[in-house]
């Protein structure tokens, strides 16, 4: 059983959060909390594995509230604001749900929290492909298609990877690994560093150890990259 923490100032919410819990057979509720800090003080006497948090509280909001915690808990964060997605995953949360969510979605969270605690294999967030130049991802509750072409790199963010696009200035966010990226990505494509693919075509100067992609963006080279990434360049270098 994994021991969890409902925290929601919003009664109606936290009452659905707290029977949500309950329909799942391997999470067990500790404790609800209407606040950050009732979750705090409760966290100074008991321990739990898991926190279902919202993120828009008084007080002290349920993002800041995990930033303060020293040994945090797995967390899923709750909120009605999308824009806290890409902040939510930068603290390691296990999954974001956007209110209003169904047992569905809250399943979904709860199967993730159980890998995590496991050690089971992610499930892929890549879906069959139609074809070589196209993929889908899955991001928030939608299934995008994406042009391969289109992608100028990939970055992972802990569980999670930012695929950049040329034709938006925003990334799409998808739970996926890097090891699936890279290996569904044609050969125009090279990982450069631990957390960078980059689609070579798109490269538009290489500085040191660094490739420029455009004016604002400079990507490292790892050292366990640097040897491959050579051999490219010098596959494409012209001498007199």
């Amino acid at each position: 059983m994994i021991r969890c923490l409902a925290i929601d100032d919003e009664p109606l919410a936290l009452k659905q959060l707290v029977a949500y819990i309950q329909k799942v057979p391997f999470l067990e509720l500790a404790a609800q909390c209407q606040s950050a800090l009732e979750a705090r003080t409760f966290l100074e006497n008991d321990t739990v594995e898991a926190i279902f948090c919202d993120i828009n509280m008084p007080d002290l909001n349920g993002m800041d509230f995990v930033k303060s915690l020293a040994s945090p808990p797995l967390v899923v964060f709750t909120t009605a604001y999308s824009e806290y997605a890409v902040e939510g995953f930068r603290v390691n949360a296990v999954d974001y749900l956007l209110k209003p969510f169904g047992l569905q979605e809250f399943q979904r969270a709860a199967n993730r929290l159980k890998e995590r605690i496991e050690g089971t294999p992610l499930t892929s967030n890549l879906i069959p492909q139609p074809s070589n130049d196209t993929l889908f991802l899955k991001t928030d509750y939608r299934i995008v298609n994406v042009n391969i072409p289109d992608i100028r790199y990939v970055e992972a963010m802990s569980e999670y990877l930012k695929v950049w696009l040329d034709s938006q200035p925003k990334p799409i966010v998808t739970f996926l690994s890097m090891k699936k990226m890279e290996e569904r990505l044609p050969n125009y494509f090279m990982r450069i560093h631990r957390s960078y693919i980059v689609n070579l075509t798109k490269i538009q100067e290489v500085n040191k150890n660094r490739v420029v992609m455009d004016e604002h963006t400079y990507l490292p080279v790892g050292d366990l990259y640097k040897e491959a990434f050579q051999q490219y360049l010098n596959s494409k270098f012209l001498t007199r």
